[in-house]
């Protein structure tokens, strides 16, 4: 039996590496993709010190891989089949050798590669590897297979999705597909963030709670410190189904979950996209909406936990710091919460709910319990004491924001508080 067909007849890929060297009488380390050590040869000859160091550290040094690149090399290993001869890198320790792509279902999916320090390969020789590259490559996919098979090499992946750490989609998705990690084709990304690091506890419930859901095969789910990071798979071309989903999601978890437990986390849902590089974007609306929350205390139940949906409550952080650092106020507020002070009124709180219900009347009384009557008569004192328009939609808008500030940080209202004392005193 010819080197060929011993090559051609064994599974083992690391044996299959020491064929090789012995047909070749060189030695000979075959890498995957991404330039990761998977196997290497015995000592036919002495290894030179850039495939030692890829032999300790399980990798090939970076600056090498550098300058395969500037030099062309990794870019012909993508298009070229036949071995290609890379010269010395002296001033690197890298000894001349060749270097040839395996590739299985069209797909480059690792490198061999044979160190010829002493005399070049014959062509025969290099005619061998051509044969015998695609059966290399197809080990190379059932080791890489076998070694993501794990929950953590999924994990991975979807951390470099999120992260932006992938060149292109077509590699993303090639990756995917080798370690049979399902990608949406529409997704959402949910975060549950913990306002307590002391109830760590609480993100094990929640990641308990959700794993035996009818929904878990539509549910990617990432476990980091503080946060458990769902992304949210759609159906198909059902626009707005991982939205749907995601608002499933956090009504139960509401009612699985006590009341105390449930408001120990903040939630920001993202937007729905269908391109894989919007993974990120989507992560990163969740977080503002965790961000925002974050900022507001107490949360309101009516702030929003849809990035979608978060409208003016973005800006209320960059509004506080603004007002504040340049000392303004509303003229019209303080003339309400100082009326509001004395006279015992609650004008301040009937604009804010006129407001939100733009103008309506009735669906204004019946939020504030009070007769259409009384909210009439209420609304009349407040353009009488103040410079508000009702038809103005620019300042019902500006007002409406203001609101927002007084009523859910603290430190705003005091702001205007301690302007009213400032002018009374």
């Amino acid at each position: 039996m010819d080197d060929k067909q011993i090559i051609l007849q064994t599974d083992d890929i690391h044996k299959v590496t020491e064929y090789i060297s012995q047909a070749l009488q060189k030695p000979v380390i075959i890498e995957n993709k991404n330039f990761e050590l998977i196997s290497y040869s015995s000592s036919v000859e002495e290894f030179d010190q850039t495939q030692q160091k890829t032999i300790l550290s399980k990798k090939c040094p970076v600056f090498i891989i550098d300058r395969l690149k500037k030099e062309g090399i990794v870019q012909k290993l993508e298009k070229q089949l036949a071995p290609i001869r890379v010269s010395a890198m002296e001033d690197l320790g890298f000894y001349e050798r060749v270097v040839i792509g395996a590739r299985y279902l069209q797909h480059t999916m690792g490198y061999i590669w044979v160190q010829e320090s002493s005399e070049p390969l014959k062509d025969q020789e290099l005619h061998l590897l051509e044969e015998i590259a695609s059966h290399v490559g197809k080990l190379i996919y059932d080791a890489y297979n076998k070694w993501s098979a794990s929950e953590g090499r999924k994990d991975e992946l979807l951390w470099k999705l999120i992260h932006h750490e992938y060149g292109t989609e077509q590699q993303m998705k090639h990756d995917a597909a080798l370690m049979k990690l399902p990608l949406p084709a529409r997704f959402s990304v949910l975060v549950f963030s913990l306002t307590d690091p002391a109830q760590g506890h609480l993100l094990d419930e929640l990641y308990s709670m959700i794993n035996p859901l009818p929904e878990r095969p539509r549910i990617q789910m990432l476990k980091a410190e503080f946060q458990l990071v769902l992304i949210v798979h759609g159906i198909g071309n059902d626009k707005g189904s991982s939205t749907f989903l995601g608002r499933l999601l956090i009504n139960k978890v509401k009612d699985q979950f006590s009341y105390t437990e449930f408001y120990a986390f903040m939630i920001g849902l993202g937007k729905e996209y269908n391109r894989l590089f919007h993974v990120r974007k989507s992560f990163l609306e969740a977080l503002e909406v965790i961000e925002t929350a974050n900022f507001i205390e107490p949360r309101p139940e009516s702030m929003p936990r849809e990035f979608s949906k978060l409208g003016v409550y973005r800006y209320l952080a960059t509004l506080y710091e603004k007002n504040s650092s340049e000392d303004y106020f509303s003229e019209d507020l303080l003339i309400l919460i100082s009326k509001d002070a004395i006279g015992h009124t609650d004008l301040l709180k009937t604009l804010e709910v006129y407001l939100a219900n733009n103008g309506k009347g009735k669906q204004t009384a019946t939020e504030l319990f009070i007769h259409p009557n009384t909210l009439n008569y209420r609304i009349k004192q407040i353009v009488d004491l103040t410079n508000i328009d009702f038809s103005d939609f620019n300042m019902k808008s500006y007002l409406y924001t203001e609101l927002l500030l007084l009523n859910n940080v603290p430190a705003y209202y005091k702001r205007y508080k301690d302007a009213i004392q400032s002018n009374i005193e």
